[in-house]
């Protein structure tokens, strides 16, 4: 565990603790009352709101992303079990998830795997893609695409974790370890013209129906249920506001049909002595001032303490001011802590050997990115970002959403007709207003005030970068008059 993870762990204890070493709390839980020490009631409650954040997030994503009747025409929402489709790229104004990427159209579904398999067919491709499959924890369970199955056309059995069926022909079998599964493909688009042409067209060559429907060409997808409350949802602002009853009943809830891992089992253990049993009732009170105090404090203690750790993170993981993780990610085996704080940050997260992210809030002086500076980023010419694919660079502003501008320019990358210098190297411009016009086309705009941070996005990195040899470049900042 690093010092970001490991700082966020003993401040939890230390809230959850203080005052409470020595003694003992009667609890009531749907099973019965319960004597349990303080401390181990409070440990055990923290640990189980962090092991269960994936589950619960997934979820409130998956009602927004699925609460609509029929599939958008250009936004990736679709009832479950359906494919929606971005035609365009995002702008400011997508909440639903923090740090959306500008590099790829993506397509989406959302997975109810309980009843039966469904079929994924994708089309022959001239691009990298990868469609990365997520469980209910956000774990990557599988990840087909360009580095790993090809361009060519291919189709999928997606199962759920208890089906055991005969296989069609011609199909590959994915079996997700849980009943419910999100797909976030990505398809590299190369310009506005290649998106609404090239890649709508691979984009409407896939196909995605229940096997009962294989084979059958009058099948109809059905409609689906749009709840007008959940409209404006913003998932990780929306999963602050439940209190840790109500969160911890959603998780008993969703452990029935996501069930936990083998190595899952301690932890299983653990959340029993309160009460937390999947499938059934989850109620926990006490007329403990101090713990009920504690409790009620919780879900706000951890997401201040993750913000804060977004917002400051551990500088000794930082590689010329960039947090650079190629280990840990999409993969969390029993680091729950890891695991939520990741969601957390960027929910749908790939595997390093698809996609790196190294973000940066610091410039060469250790100080905060600040939007009422300007700023730029050299890099020589043996050094720009070593991919088999592509890359780019985003801006955010301190909420982790896309810089409003009206030039809606979000993101530059070796796709973009960029300027070069005469020995190769480039330079990024990274201010609130237009640069000179020589220098424009490596503008990137940033908010009018406040901090912002910024993502490098490097697709099928080479191995220099998922091995550590690879640094980004400082981010310089730039004083008036240069």
């Amino acid at each position: 565990m690093n010092k970001t993870l490991k700082y966020i762990s003993c401040c939890l204890s230390l809230i959850l603790l203080v005052n409470c070493q020595s003694e003992t709390t009667t609890i009531q839980t749907a099973e019965g009352q319960v004597e349990i020490n303080s401390e181990e009631l409070l440990q055990t409650v923290g640990e189980a709101y962090v092991f269960g954040y994936p589950l619960v997030l997934m979820d409130l994503t998956k009602k927004v992303s699925t609460n609509i009747a029929e599939p958008h025409p250009s936004r990736a929402r679709a009832p479950i079990n359906q494919l929606g489709h971005y035609r365009q790229f995002p702008d400011h104004n997508m909440k639903a998830v923090v740090k959306p990427n500008v590099d790829t159209y993506y397509s989406v579904a959302w997975f109810d795997l309980i009843k039966e398999p469904q079929v994924l067919f994708m089309p022959a491709t001239d691009r990298y893609y990868l469609l990365p499959f997520y469980d209910a924890y956000s774990n990557v369970f599988a990840t087909p695409g360009t580095r790993t199955t090809g361009t060519g056309a291919q189709t999928f059995l997606i199962a759920g974790p208890d089906w055991k069926g005969e296989t069609p022909e011609g199909m590959q079998v994915i079996q997700s370890p849980t009943n419910m599964a999100w797909l976030i493909a990505r398809i590299q688009v190369n310009s506005p013209e290649d998106g609404a042409t090239t890649v709508k067209a691979i984009q409407d060559g896939m196909r995605l129906f229940p096997l009962s429907a294989y084979g059958k060409e009058d099948y109809t997808q059905p409609k689906g249920q749009a709840n007008p409350a959940q409209k404006d949802y913003i998932p990780v602002k929306a999963i602050q506001e439940l209190d840790v009853e109500n969160y911890l009943s959603r998780v008993a809830q969703l452990l029935v049909t996501n069930p936990p891992k083998a190595a899952d089992a301690p932890m299983m253990k653990k959340l029993a002595k309160i009460g937390l049993v999947p499938g059934q009732p989850f109620a926990l009170s006490t007329d403990n001032l101090i713990i009920k105090t504690k409790l009620k404090a919780l879900p706000q203690f951890i997401h201040k303490r993750m913000e804060a750790r977004r917002a400051n993170p551990d500088t000794s993981i930082l590689t010329n001011g960039w947090t650079l993780i190629t280990e840990g990610i999409g993969e969390y085996g029993t680091d729950y802590l890891r695991r939520a704080y990741i969601d957390f940050v960027g929910l749908g997260a790939n595997l390093p050997e698809d996609a790196t992210y190294p973000s940066s809030i610091y410039d060469i002086n250790g100080d905060p990115l600040d939007a009422s500076k300007r700023y730029q980023l050299h890099f020589e010419a043996g050094q720009l970002p070593p991919v088999n694919a592509f890359w780019s660079i985003t801006a955010y502003n301190a909420d982790d959403f896309l810089v409003e501008n009206e030039w809606n320019r979000f993101a530059l990358g070796d796709r973009d007709e960029l300027q070069y210098h005469e020995d190769g190297s480039l330079d990024f411009y990274i201010q609130s207003n237009p640069p000179s016009e020589e220098h424009f086309s490596n503008w990137l705009p940033i908010p009018r005030e406040g901090k912002f941070s910024l993502t490098l996005r490097l697709y099928w990195p080479k191995q220099e970068v998922t091995n550590g040899n690879w640094k980004p470049p400082f981010v310089i900042p730039v004083e008036e008059g240069e």
